[in-house]
């Protein structure tokens, strides 16, 4: 047996292992495989659960939908009241532990009354090499982390995806929108809204992996996207029309991120000591 199919028999082994569970479903590349694999091992003692907010773009709810539906899933929505949480509007670099702790608390009563079983989510291993306070909440509430378990990375993941034939194989990667933020930047309601149609026009146009970042009180719009899409969008045509859009949601400055698309760029400002002690919760 190679390498990934051991990692995708200890997957299995461990789905199986908690007899029921309820997933904590985005729609992503991550958690489409790790529910489909827990629908495979598990049959009905599946529950899918994705949290409802303003963070979280409709296009990634109703893709969400699409999927849990297609494999026959039952399928439940929770609304996530982050922005009421005390200090989430704030945008501190805890700000992911914040709404974490908000939604899997919720996400573990469903299921408690569903009787849906273990609450499952699906951070992998790559996740482990970033800033993700995010993954104490999911600790602290005894959520287990079945792909992480398992050992596997993102591009395992999407490796194994392809071969079972899911859509989502090579979905760009998404991260919820409150991620466009600068520590400290506040997160409101127009904001968010403003980034989603920013980023939202950038699909429409045909780009695939893409962010906005929301810099200088709305003033900036940082864009990053892949390197091969640099071309695309310094063409005049291209340039010209983003600008447009861009100014009249508001944004003052329209600049490109000449590193490109990656995870985590808003934690590149966090003194490395600071993410030591922020990653500890000391």
């Amino acid at each position: 047996m190679d390498a990934l199919a051991e990692k995708q028999a200890r997957l299995k082994e461990c789905l199986q292992g908690l007899g029921s569970v309820t997933v904590a479903f985005s729609g992503g590349v991550d958690s489409s495989f790790l529910l489909r694999s827990a629908h495979d091992a598990l049959g009905n003692r599946v529950i899918a659960v994705t949290g409802r907010s303003l963070s979280f773009p409709r296009r990634e709810l109703d893709a969400a939908r699409d999927f849990a539906r297609a494999i026959g899933v039952r399928h439940i929505l929770v609304d996530s009241e982050e922005l009421d949480l005390e200090g989430f509007s704030g945008n501190p670099p805890n700000r992911c532990y914040l709404c974490k702790k908000e939604l899997f608390t919720k996400i573990n009563a469903l299921a408690a009354e569903q009787r849906g079983g273990q609450v499952v989510e699906a951070s992998n291993v790559d996740d482990e090499g970033d800033y993700r306070p995010g993954l104490q909440a999911i600790a602290e509430l005894g959520v287990v982390s079945p792909l992480r378990l398992a050992g596997m990375t993102k591009a395992e993941i999407r490796a194994l995806s392809k071969a079972m034939g899911l859509a989502t194989w090579n979905k760009p990667s998404f991260a919820c929108l409150a991620s466009r933020f600068p520590y400290g930047e506040r997160i409101d309601p127009e904001r968010l809204r403003r980034i989603d149609a920013a980023e939202q026009f950038l699909l429409d146009m045909g780009f695939g992996q893409v962010r906005v970042r929301f810099h200088d009180q709305g003033k900036l719009a940082r864009i990053e996207v892949d390197e091969k899409a640099f071309e695309l969008l310094a063409g005049a045509n291209i340039r010209k029309q983003v600008d447009a859009r861009f100014r009249e949601l508001g944004f003052t400055y329209v600049a490109l991120d000449l590193q490109g698309y990656r995870t985590g760029s808003m934690n590149e400002g966090l003194r490395l000591e600071r993410y030591k002690d922020i990653q500890s919760g000391s």
